[in-house]
């Protein structure tokens, strides 16, 4: 892939989480070849190939490529999004409409990644806030977001390689794509992703000044 795109844009840096020292440049193909690597080992269908370009410091196109699922989707700023089963036409994607965190589907990712972040009472609080919560898992997660399937979706422990491709999708399809504390970046190392009517809320209780925030220990 990288041979591929130096040939067609010689000038484009790259990154990923098998190339080492992240290059710097206008635009950067930000590149994961196996995301859920533990699950491609067990045989577990959800992994994928994330590809990303960043253009000026924003990620501008994303592509997920997921061949245990049979799935592909992808995003260009302005675009839209966009999913497509093996032997199906290209549909588009549009988050959910749920607007209240009751009725709200939560993937957190993993408990493990919770606690060691300090995070593991507000992640009890809101569990306890949503309708439904469950642990999906690695890109699925978001494509499912995007889908309108699931309306939250967060995590800690994570590399840009690992969200610069989900991104686009996720906003293009009327979601919001933040780190865990609010701000547009992938490079801090937590993510939240939701349907966006439901960022604020999910911020409030995380940071304890929300309804729900209170667990017992």
């Amino acid at each position: 892939m990288r041979e591929l795109i130096e040939t067609e844009r010689p000038g484009d840096s790259f990154f990923g989480e098998e190339s080492g020292r992240a290059e710097r440049g206008e635009r950067r193909w930000i590149i994961d070849p196996i995301d859920g690597t533990s699950n491609f080992l067990r045989g577990v269908p959800n992994w994928a190939t994330l590809i990303a370009l960043e253009v000026a410091g924003e990620p501008s196109l994303g592509v997920v490529s997921a061949p245990g699922f049979g799935g592909r989707w992808w995003a260009e700023t302005g675009s839209g999004a966009w999913g497509q089963q093996a032997g199906t036409d290209p549909r588009p994607l549009r988050v959910s409409g749920v607007n209240d965190l009751e009725h709200a589907s939560l993937s957190f990712q993993s408990i493990e990644q919770w606690d060691h972040a300090g995070y593991l009472q507000p992640l009890i609080a809101l569990s306890r806030t949503v309708w439904r919560d469950r642990a999906y898992g690695d890109m699925w997660s978001y494509m499912l977001l995007a889908e309108g399937l699931v309306d939250i979706v967060a995590e800690f422990d994570v590399k840009p390689y690992d969200l610069a491709a989900l991104v686009p999708i996720v906003r293009e399809a009327g979601g919001k794509f933040t780190d865990i504390n609010g701000a547009e970046s992938a490079w801090n190392g937590s993510s939240l992703a939701t349907n966006g009517a439901l960022h604020d809320a999910v911020i409030a209780v995380i940071t304890g000044t929300g309804s729900g925030s209170e667990v017992s220990a």
